[in-house]
């Protein structure tokens, strides 16, 4: 029987946040997966363990989840006043495609590290001690993101005590700016398209055909998501993740109101869409504070967060918190009268702490009024980032 050597590529595998994925070098790719295309997508599915029937991707790197199905692929920036340009792929676990249309926010912790280690970053911007300030191009969807990256003695600082609720172990602080991130993007997605509210309206009536009418927020800041009250469908906040993804019927509501609220936000133009679009948007349901106990056993106060937020990613309940969506959940609760600033007792605020199902996050937003309309200029939180193994990915030559 014939046989087909694998080849090796030198890959990075990072934790950034509450997320991990294999980081490559642009340069490092094969040729013809240097370019976008079914080559690039076939390697990538390859190097992940996708299409996987039986959910586990065991033949690759992936570990079956939708916060560990990732790729990132770094290149140095040609657009000015950037460094590098970082381009995030979702992979699918059990389906043969790659979701282009939205950044991951935790990843993007990861870039900065990742870059600088990489020498995407030249070495005279590298301080001795203290933080490397790193200028990413978001090129799914158009957004620049500054990375605040800690140094000591010349190298990246990966250990430290900051927590991350959702992480096992503390580690560096990466605080991070989204830079205008409900600005139209003019990357090489098309998540951008224009208005932070794409209806025009904080907060709307949509109809759901077998659920109901659903108040909602559909906001595109960080990743166009969509927000409607848990009460409203029968739950409280509280819940984690086996009270949902083990619940068939419920995944598909969820599913149903994202291809809805998707075709109402312009993302698609009718429902059957959704299906090839999973990364994008995201669905997730708000509560008023309340006492529950996070998936760690910690116990999470009704006065320990101004709000409780449950969002899915990739048809299932999150573990924590997509850090994306946790800049549409910053940005939705700075301004007055979306579901979330109602949820989290209304007024303007400059931050927000939320309940997740792993605990809790902080993730603030500066938004003001022009023209009568309201602009974020900037979104901020803190992730933590650390590698776990460098060195090369090995697929089969004919993978692609």
């Amino acid at each position: 029987m014939a046989s087909v050597p694998q080849i090796k590529i030198p890959a990075v595998y990072m934790r950034g946040g509450t997320s991990k994925g294999v980081f490559f070098r642009l340069q490092d790719l094969p040729k013809e997966a240097q370019q976008p295309g079914a080559a690039r997508d076939a390697l990538l599915l390859r190097v992940i363990g996708s299409p996987d029937p039986y959910a586990k991707q065991i033949d690759g790197m992936g570990a079956a989840t939708s916060s560990t199905s990732k790729a990132v692929i770094l290149s140095r920036s040609s657009r000015p006043d950037h460094d590098v340009d970082y381009l995030f792929g979702q992979v699918a676990i059990d389906s043969a495609f790659v979701d282009w249309s939205g950044n991951c926010g935790n990843l993007s912790a990861a870039v900065g590290p990742f870059a600088i280690a990489q020498g995407l970053i030249d070495r005279a911007r590298v301080p001795r001690n203290g933080a490397c300030t790193v200028r990413i191009w978001q090129a799914n969807i158009g957004k620049t993101i500054v990375a605040h990256v800690p140094i000591v003695e010349g190298e990246v600082q990966e250990t430290g005590d900051f927590e991350l609720d959702g992480v096992t172990f503390p580690a560096a602080e990466v605080p991070l700016e989204f830079i205008d991130p409900a600005d139209e993007g003019d990357g090489n997605g098309d998540e951008g398209g224009g208005a932070m509210f794409p209806t025009g309206k904080v907060a709307e009536d949509l109809e759901v055909p077998g659920v109901g009418t659903l108040r909602a927020t559909l906001i595109n800041a960080g990743i166009p998501t969509i927000f409607f009250n848990a009460a409203d469908i029968g739950y409280t906040g509280t819940e984690l993740q086996d009270a949902i993804n083990g619940d068939a019927k419920a995944l598909a509501m969820f599913e149903t109101i994202r291809a809805h609220g998707a075709v109402k936000m312009g993302l698609i133009k009718h429902i059957d869409e959704a299906a090839r679009r999973q990364h994008t948007p995201k669905v997730a349901f708000v509560a008023p504070p309340k006492d529950y106990t996070a998936s760690s056993g910690k116990a999470v106060k009704a006065a320990d967060v101004d709000l409780l937020v449950r969002a899915l990613s990739m048809g299932k309940l999150h573990h924590a918190m997509m850090g994306t969506a946790a800049v549409a959940i910053g940005t939705a609760a700075a301004i007055p009268g979306t579901l979330v600033n109602l949820a989290a007792g209304g007024g303007e605020r400059e931050a927000v702490r939320f309940g997740h199902p792993s605990g809790t996050l902080r993730v603030g937003a500066e938004a003001r009024r022009v023209d009568g309309e309201w602009v974020v200029t900037k979104a901020l939180m803190s992730r933590s980032a650390r590698v776990l193994m460098e060195g090369w990915v090995r697929v089969p030559g004919d993978s692609f």
